[in-house]
């Protein structure tokens, strides 16, 4: 099993969300490659030479345009050789970090992660499952002020993963039950992943 492990909290030493992907992924056994991107660490922006580049064909372009696309193709190429994403989803103003827009924006390639058909786009990253570790300190999960997991849940879906996975530890500074709830989702949900166990697709 390969794991492409995002973090996106711009906490590290005291991050609910990191801690709790520690313990998901370290549930899911030994046999497991596991590929590490801190997008806290920064994620190159796109601009005018990115999406020109991105838009040229590839045996069409120059140097310049290819170093334009490095990050993206980097990106890509992690999320193509996953089986599992696994995603440390912190809230932040009710919506995702902005790195984790960054990296969406990245890897969101025409042709290459989706493409368009008569029909609409379609996703091109197939059997794949994301495990989504969403954190907040007031908001409900999925509430009216939960701008984060729908939109996240539509863009996954978009590039073709639609079996995701939340862990959620949400209101955790009012609820003292929410971070125990949340280390049993992460404990439950790498066993029945490394026994191979359908889970019911979130709704």
């Amino acid at each position: 099993m390969k794991v492409l492990r995002l973090d996106t909290s711009a906490q590290t030493h005291n991050s609910h969300s990191r801690a709790l992907t520690t313990q998901f992924i370290s549930g899911l056994g030994p046999d497991v490659a596991i590929i590490q991107r801190d997008l806290a660490k920064g994620v190159p922006l796109i601009g005018p030479d990115w999406f020109n580049a991105s838009f040229t064909a590839n045996d069409d372009r120059d140097s310049a345009q290819n170093q334009s696309l490095s990050a993206s193709e980097e990106l890509v190429g992690e999320l193509q050789a996953a089986d599992v994403l696994v995603i440390g989803l912190p809230l932040y103003n009710f919506g995702i970090p902005a790195s984790l827009k960054l990296w969406i924006d990245q890897v969101c390639r025409a042709n290459l992660t989706f493409k368009h058909t008569p029909e609409g786009a379609v996703g091109l990253l197939e059997n794949k499952r994301a495990v989504v570790v969403f954190v907040s300190g007031g908001t409900r999960f999925e509430s009216e002020a939960d701008f984060a997991t729908d939109y996240l849940r539509f863009v996954l879906g978009f590039i073709g993963i639609r079996d995701v996975q939340f862990i959620k530890a949400d209101a955790h500074m009012s609820d003292e039950n929410s971070l125990p709830s949340a280390q049993e989702q992460a404990d439950q949900l790498s066993r029945d992943i490394s026994a191979n166990t359908p889970v019911a697709l979130a709704s």
